[in-house]
């Protein structure tokens, strides 16, 4: 299924192919402070429809995922980074997409603090 997200002011909009069957939610310091459910998939099927260059990144800890966001109104959008098993990977932010029953994906809790 393609579903369609974007930031909150329209300044970063996507599409994204796959199926949700789950969510995940992760306790480290970033995602507690930002409140995303992530969906991963590999990277090919997340698709910008605004430009590159309308994006800001971010990175802490070990500096292996690129937090992405709005600049203009601050957003999480989406992560990208690489499986351990070496193929590129984007981490959406479900919160973001369109149409999407968060109440009917089952959310899986992960440690990322313990990391």
């Amino acid at each position: 299924m393609r579903y369609r997200g974007r930031c909150h002011c329209g300044k970063v909009a996507f599409e994204v192919e796959g199926t949700i069957d789950s969510a995940l939610a992760c306790n480290c310091t970033m995602c507690r402070r930002r409140g995303s459910l992530l969906w991963f998939v590999p990277h090919g099927q997340l698709r910008l429809t605004t430009p590159e260059a309308n994006l800001a990144s971010y990175t802490f800890h070990k500096h292996v995922i690129e937090h992405r966001f709005c600049p203009a109104c601050g957003i999480h959008t989406h992560g990208e980074g690489t499986h351990p098993a070496g193929h590129k990977m984007a981490a959406v932010n479900l919160r973001t997409l369109d149409g999407v029953d968060l109440d009917a994906i089952p959310v899986h809790h992960h440690d990322g603090l313990a990391m």
